[in-house]
């Protein structure tokens, strides 16, 4: 082989192979940084059209109802804890409905109260247990994500805006 020609070929491999660690180092940060939504429900029985269950340690978020009288708050610090169970209409839980443990240390939004859907974002630590990095209150009782929504079925009704809804709310 041409001293030459050998000497581009290696230039090309390594430039291919250059691109090939700087390709698998990106999807390996990306990887690490995608948290997949759950329902309380999907996180005991798994993905309804895949079957995927989340592992423990995972990053996720997880959207629900706060059950009633499941919220806990520590006295002496900011850490609470609190059961999610899936979004239903009409709006009923029961203790055989599949439901997940939050914890969270840090201020709760100022619309976070016991039958409020919020969504938290979080690492699933032990079994059915979420320790909460974020929590977020939906922020009217007209708005719900898309996901919940979804959960919700064919009870969830969109909300409705005429023209002169908007001009009177301005």
């Amino acid at each position: 082989m041409n001293p030459r020609r050998k000497k581009r070929l290696t230039i090309v491999v390594a430039v291919l192979s250059g691109l090939g660690v700087v390709a698998g180092l990106i999807l390996y940060a990306l990887s690490q940084n995608i948290d997949l939504f759950y329902k309380p429900s999907e996180i005991h029985y798994g993905k309804e059209d895949t079957g995927l269950k989340a592992q423990i340690g995972q990053r996720l978020r997880v959207g629900g109802l706060v059950v009633p009288e499941t919220v806990n708050r520590d006295p002496d610090s900011l850490k609470v804890t609190f059961r999610l169970a899936d979004m239903k209409m009409p709006i009923s839980f029961d203790a055989n409905d599949p439901m997940i443990t939050v914890k969270y240390d840090g201020i709760l939004p100022d619309l976070f109260r016991e039958g409020q859907g919020i969504v938290a974002n979080g690492v699933l630590t032990d079994g059915f247990i979420i320790q909460a990095s974020e929590v977020l209150a939906k922020h009217d009782e007209n708005y719900m994500p898309k996901e919940l929504a979804d959960a919700a079925g064919t009870m969830h009704q969109k909300p409705s805006y005429s023209g002169k809804q908007l001009e009177n709310s301005n």
